[in-house]
């Protein structure tokens, strides 16, 4: 397996709390910086100082926090955004600027050559004041590409470290976003950053696609929260590196941990099929698949709960079998004849078709009353 060349660059402190109605605390904030600092995420995103003075104040306490990975801010093509970027001494500013003709020609009002001049500006200001700059093309996805590979081009001439295309609406498809990658990363003079929405679903699957076509800096969020239906989930990216892309650098066991936490302070649930940190993630119903488990976790695991933090969970239900069974049964400190398993089988398998949750308690009253007793 060919090791992928990459960093993540994690944007739930910033784009994950545009999620209409999340708004973190600067506790909270430090919190899941230090927990992205645990898995070993290279960048934090901290968030836009030029929102507020509190947002402003937040970015300064996580440059202050001692953390391992660096830090890194938003900021339009301004200079009263950049000098907020400055004011926080993170070590890397996202200098965004719209570059697709729709919103161009909506939110700029100017010729493409106008706008790219006063983006090259603040590049410059930022450089010459020892930040490091992301160099960002909102809309890239809908941009023609010619002007982006020009744009980047004269970027890396200004001296900005990344170019950074971002698929803002969530339009791209994998194999779309392969082509465009290749087009972009090649005679690129810097390093090529993604960022995806996932607005069909693709997100995750896009910043893989793009790893594997040459971007380097990856764009996430814990639980893939952000704008509309949000951008690509660390977890599940990670996890993607780690078995397909041979990235085994993160140590993937806080996962669980940190999406229970982003999770309660979003307020935000995370859907229990969920992959890699869902409730489901993990819990196996099938008779046939958990009669196999027991020999073997790989059979129906391609990785183990352990790698992410998680927990595997046998779940009695209609479909569950009589080897299942008899391993949960036993696990709860039960003997049973065969004819008491066909008692307790037979009465989960009515129950589970009734809607009724076969929870510990309930299979403890089923197995009581199979042995006869109260």
């Amino acid at each position: 397996m060919k090791k992928l060349d990459i960093e993540i660059c994690d944007v739930t402190l910033r784009d994950g709390e545009q999620t209409p109605g999340v708004s973190f605390t600067c506790e909270e904030k430090l919190d899941i910086a230090r927990g992205l600092d645990a898995i070993g995420v290279e960048i934090i995103e901290a968030g836009f100082p030029s929102v507020s003075e509190n947002e402003k104040k937040c970015v300064k306490e996580i440059t202050k926090a001692g953390l391992d990975a660096r830090i890194c801010c938003l900021s339009r093509a301004v200079r009263s955004d950049v000098d907020a970027a400055i004011d926080c001494d993170v070590d890397l500013v996202g200098i965004f600027v719209a570059t697709s003709d729709l919103h161009i020609r909506v939110k700029h009002k100017k010729s493409r050559e106008e706008v790219l001049a006063q983006a090259l500006d603040m590049v410059d200001y930022a450089t010459d004041h020892g930040i490091q700059v992301r160099f960002s093309a909102e809309d890239g996805s809908r941009t023609d590409l010619s002007f982006l590979k020009e744009m980047f081009r004269q970027g890396c001439e200004h001296r900005a470290a990344y170019s950074s295309i971002a698929d803002t609406v969530g339009c791209l498809t994998p194999l779309e976003t392969a082509d465009s990658v290749r087009y972009l990363t090649e005679g690129l003079g810097n390093r090529l950053c993604v960022h995806f929405h996932n607005d069909m679903g693709f997100a995750t699957a896009n910043t893989f696609t793009a790893a594997e076509c040459g971007a380097f800096q990856l764009h996430t969020t814990v639980n893939g929260i952000g704008e509309r239906a949000g951008n690509a989930s660390l977890e599940e990216l990670l996890v993607a590196l780690r078995m397909k892309g041979g990235v085994d650098r993160y140590d993937l066991t806080h996962l669980t941990g940190l999406s229970q936490m982003v999770s309660r302070y979003s307020g935000i649930p995370v859907s229990k099929t969920k992959a890699v940190v869902g409730e489901n993630a993990f819990s196996h119903e099938s008779g046939i698949h958990i009669a196999a488990l027991i020999v073997d976790s790989s059979t129906y695991e391609y990785f183990p709960p352990t790698m992410v933090g998680g927990e595997r969970k046998f779940v009695l239900g209609k479909h569950t079998g009589r080897k299942a069974l008899e391993h949960i049964v036993k696990t709860l400190g039960y003997q049973l004849t065969e004819a008491q398993i066909d008692r307790v089988l037979h009465d989960v398998k009515v129950r589970s078709e009734g809607k009724c949750a076969i929870t510990p308690q309930v299979l403890m009253e089923i197995v009581e009353k199979a042995r006869g007793t109260p």
